[in-house]
């Protein structure tokens, strides 16, 4: 295995505003892609909400010279190892495969983006795929209360989820879906990001053949508006009680994320961290217990989760929320040390993989307009000090907690937590 620097990471923007990003990592045997084009659910006009989601599958149902059919046998017979997904900002295609197949692999998608067939007599499937997707959510509390936790922390658009609900995904229609199409994939913001065993030259040329002729369009507005507020309560009758507990943070961009998400690692990351060894192991409250750092591209936030019995529900929510008061008291150097051995193994991990490091070079790209190396990360890691995680806690305290809760009970919200 072989690190990566900055001499085998290439990137270039084509005349139409798409832009290609790509590292060679010539250990591995394969190749894997992101691609990603801003229709994201943050695109959705209000009246039709989930519209981003049924896109994704409707485009997957025939493009360029193949129908439905042949569209999937095609993959299949490349070995592709495929998924797509729809984000706030973006709405993506990604894949892996044996790196001698990424030109045909690449020249397939090339046509999803460009020339769906989206065929009117599938539409009706696309949207029973997406309402099936609705009803499975009604079952799945955890994601209920992240989902309505998000819409807490950030203003709409961005704190939507891609589904939309039953009421708007039954209205769309073909027609209010193709104009979509037409408003939404451009190649002005699309990333296309490549990891493993493959030549730059010869992977430019291909995508500029490929990508090309593709037709730039004008980039629609997005009008915010508030998040919603301090306290959410979804009753559900149930013997658990799902909590989500959200404060404000630092996106991905920001000079003082890594400090931030070393905060959130000490609380989190592991079987060691304080939420997990003071919430579930020394008190029983509860089976999982997490925290995570979710970055947009100009704003972040921490968003919490715990699911208990609704009998231990409300002390599960005042611990969890004296954990998180209690880490502006600072860290520890043993904390640190086990955070910073958990976060390098999982960057080595991922240089082992081209499918993850695909995905990073199109994140880095989305929010920082570059590229980190595997050296500049581990060069910001071994620069992390509890001094100055403690001085940016000190500064920048969890504080303004947002709560969701799902469950048979309302829960009491501790106020007597801001500094």
């Amino acid at each position: 295995m072989s690190s990566s620097d900055s001499s085998t990471i290439h990137n270039e923007t084509l005349a139409n505003g798409m832009t290609l990003v790509v590292e060679q990592m010539p250990w591995l045997e394969s190749a894997a892609f992101a691609l990603l084009t801003p229709a994201g659910s943050a695109t959705d006009k209000k009246s039709e909400l989930g519209v981003s989601n049924l896109l994704c599958d409707w485009a997957q149902r025939g493009c360029g010279d193949r129908d439905s059919r042949q569209f999937i046998e095609d993959l299949d017979n490349l070995g592709v190892n495929r998924g797509a997904g729809v984000s706030t900002s973006h709405t993506s295609f990604g894949g892996a495969v044996l790196a001698e197949n990424l030109t045909k692999t690449l020249a397939i998608y090339a046509d999803v983006v460009q020339k769906p067939h989206l065929p009117e007599e599938e539409f009706d499937e696309s949207q029973a795929v997406c309402l099936q997707e609705l009803r499975a959510l009604e079952d799945d509390l955890y994601q209920q209360a992240m989902i309505q936790l998000r819409k807490q922390m950030y203003p709409d658009p961005w704190g939507r989820a891609s589904y939309g609900d039953v009421r708007s995904v039954t209205a769309l229609t073909a027609a209010t879906t193709k104009a979509h199409f037409q408003s939404h994939y451009r190649p002005n913001g699309t990333i296309l990001a490549i990891a493993g065993n493959i030549d730059w030259n010869k992977t430019r040329d291909d995508v500029a053949r490929l990508f090309g002729d593709w037709k730039e369009a004008k980039e629609p507005p997005i009008i915010e508006t508030p998040a919603e507020g301090v306290y959410c309560h979804i009753p559900f009758e149930s013997s658990q009680t799902h909590i989500g507990v959200g404060f404000e943070s630092l996106q991905y961009n920001h000079p003082d994320y890594f400090l931030a998400r070393a905060a959130v690692g000490v609380l989190s990351d592991g079987m060691s961290s304080r939420l997990f060894t003071e919430v579930r192991e020394n008190r029983g409250l509860c089976y999982t217990v997490f925290a995570s750092l979710h970055t947009l591209l100009d704003r972040g936030s921490v968003l919490c989760y715990s699911g208990t019995s609704t009998e231990r529900a409300q002390e599960t929510l005042d611990v969890l929320v004296g954990e998180l008061v209690r880490i502006r008291e600072g860290i520890e150097e043993s904390e640190l040390t086990r955070l910073k051995a958990r976060i390098k193994s999982s960057l080595v991990m991922q240089q082992e993989s081209s499918s993850s490091r695909a995905s990073s070079l199109a994140s880095d790209w989305r929010h920082l307009g570059r590229v980190r190396t595997l050296d500049e990360l581990t060069s910001i890691l071994d620069g992390l000090t509890c001094y100055a995680i403690n001085r940016y806690l000190e500064a920048n305290p969890p504080r303004d907690f947002r709560y969701t809760t799902v469950g048979a009970e309302k829960l009491e919200i501790p106020v007597a937590v801001s500094p």
